[in-house]
């Protein structure tokens, strides 16, 4: 599946609406206020208009990199991104799964103020209850809104070219799985050129199954990679922003690189747990590894490196059935460490100081204000230029202190959201306890969180019951506070239930509502 498209022209943004939706009526009243935003004119590329490169990874958990501390897995070009840039050991992803990440980081909102907060379907619908469960969740969400500011509709006011390729995971599935919609696909979404390819993926094995690899360090061709290479190494006349969005390391994982298997075949004890899916889940990071170092071998053949900010991250946290998670509790699809906090590394030659590290919490929404305050051409006006692009309801916060100064403290709390129940298919199969490095899909059942300073709150909606720990002296979640804590526990839940449902421009979070009482007696 590959198809190259270039995007309508961007949609206007308009400060009187908060949204890209801009009535006559009010357009007029804010010309003659003097509010309506305009683009900061950057005709040339210069030192203070970086170009921008998102590297976003599917499905990476935190402890995957050996630069986070993984023994198993072989990742030496994220390591040096590592060494180069600054490491966050307290990132975090805006869900716990893929397309509510995905709204979460391209709008600066969590996906709770977006109404996203599960993956899209291919038609609309809600979930079937399951023998167990006592809510109703929300109606599934099957397109971002067009009416939502994005970061590359955001960008492109700043006169930045945009660039999307790969897993897009925000519309409806179109004739196929992941396949972009013609009305909310990247195009649609302020992005100028956009290209929908699986790649070398096994996603790309029905139509074309790869051969096997035996040479050692050979991986691979992935033609989706190749365009992200070209792209950068073309001529550019402006300042770009491009978002890679790996498929890797989302299942299937299957890899024909023989010499892989066997490599981690001899590191891996043999009594280690799930041991041959571990062993291919490593052959699959290191493959992704490989290709990002395709890419910023492409930005240092370019001579555009010195001039260009890299950030990687992932979308939420590790699959159970492959990712080593610990030693955080949970995975993919819930609100415990493993699920939400994810690795995140920023390059920025000049600016960021080489091999230091950030231990204060940022999340994915926090991205799109970043990359529009670093992409603000002047530098002494950077934030209101930043401000003008984007809407005031925003979530996210700028961390480009941070990149100059990693001690300072944003000071403010991060919020989750997931009013839905998982697994959809053999929830009574999986496992009822939520525990580390379980290697087996456990039972997700609607529940919101929040953390402020080195506190974090759970909070689960089925009985009204709250969980807390202290994240400084308990990163594996294993010593609830809750009943030796009762104010601090209240405190943090009032200020959750807050952000959710009583928000000053009358917003509220969607919830899990309960079932009707023949349901439940089914149930």
């Amino acid at each position: 599946m590959i198809s190259q498209v270039k995007s309508p022209a961007a949609k206007p943004f308009c400060p009187a609406t908060g949204t890209s939706r801009v009535p006559l009526s009010s357009c007029i009243l804010a010309l003659l206020v003097g509010l309506w935003c305009v683009p900061v004119c950057a005709a040339d590329p210069s030192e203070s208009t970086p170009n921008i490169i998102l590297i976003f990874a599917d499905d990476l958990g935190w402890s995957d990199l050996a630069c986070y501390g993984n023994t198993l897995h072989e990742t030496p070009h994220l390591d040096q991104l590592a060494r180069q840039g600054m490491r966050f050991t307290n990132g975090y992803s805006a869900a716990p799964i893929c397309s509510a990440s995905r709204a979460g980081l391209l709008t600066g909102k969590t996906p709770a103020r977006v109404h996203f907060e599960f993956v899209t379907k291919e038609t609309a619908g809600s979930q079937i209850p399951q023998p167990g469960q006592t809510l109703r969740s929300p109606p599934f969400t099957l397109d971002l809104p067009l009416e939502e500011v994005t970061i590359a509709e955001a960008l492109s006011q700043l006169d930045y070219q945009t660039y999307f390729f790969g897993k897009w995971h925000l519309n409806a599935h179109h004739n196929g799985y992941l396949g972009w919609s013609p009305t909310h696909g990247p195009p649609n979404q302020g992005f100028e050129f956009a290209t929908q390819d699986f790649g070398g993926h096994p996603y790309s094995y029905k139509k074309s199954p790869p051969k096997p690899i035996e040479k050692v360090g050979e991986y691979p061709a992935d033609s989706l990679v190749d365009a992200m290479c070209e792209a950068i190494q073309k001529e550019h006349q402006q300042p770009f922003f491009m978002m890679a969005s790996h498929f890797y390391v989302h299942t299937p994982v299957k890899t024909p690189c023989k010499w892989l298997i066997e490599k981690y075949s001899e590191k891996l004890e043999e009594s280690s747990p799930h041991r041959m899916a571990r062993i291919r889940y490593a052959a699959f990071v290191e493959t992704l590894d490989h290709y990002v170092g395709q890419l910023l071998q492409a930005l240092d053949a370019s001579g555009l490196a010195d001039e260009t900010v890299v950030i990687f991250t992932s979308d939420n946290g590790g699959h159970p059935e492959f990712a080593s998670n610990a030693p955080l509790r949970g995975s993919k699809w819930n609100l415990y460490e493993g699920g939400i906090r994810v690795p995140l590394i920023v390059l920025w030659p000049g600016t960021v100081e080489p091999g230091t590290t950030c231990d204060q919490p940022v999340a994915g929404y926090d991205i799109t204000p970043t990359c529009v305050e670093i992409a603000s051409a002047d530098t002494t006006t950077s934030s209101n230029s930043a401000k003008s692009v984007l809407p005031e309801s925003i979530d996210g916060v700028s961390f480009l202190p941070m990149l100059q100064d990693p001690q300072t403290d944003l000071t403010r709390d991060l919020n989750w959201h997931f009013p839905y129940y998982h697994p959809e298919r053999g929830y009574t199969d999986s496992l009822t306890e939520i525990g580390v490095n379980d290697f087996a899909v456990s039972q997700t059942r609607p529940q919101s969180a929040i953390r402020s300073g080195k506190y974090k709150l759970l909070y689960f909606d089925e009985n009204d019951r709250s969980e807390l720990y202290d994240l400084s002296t308990d990163i594996s979640e294993q010593n609830d506070l809750s009943a030796s804590q009762p104010m601090r526990t209240m405190m943090l839940r009032n200020r959750l239930m807050e952000y959710l449902y009583e928000q000053p421009d009358g917003a509220q979070a969607r919830r899990a509502t309960p079932l009707d009482r023949k349901t439940s007696e089914k149930n």
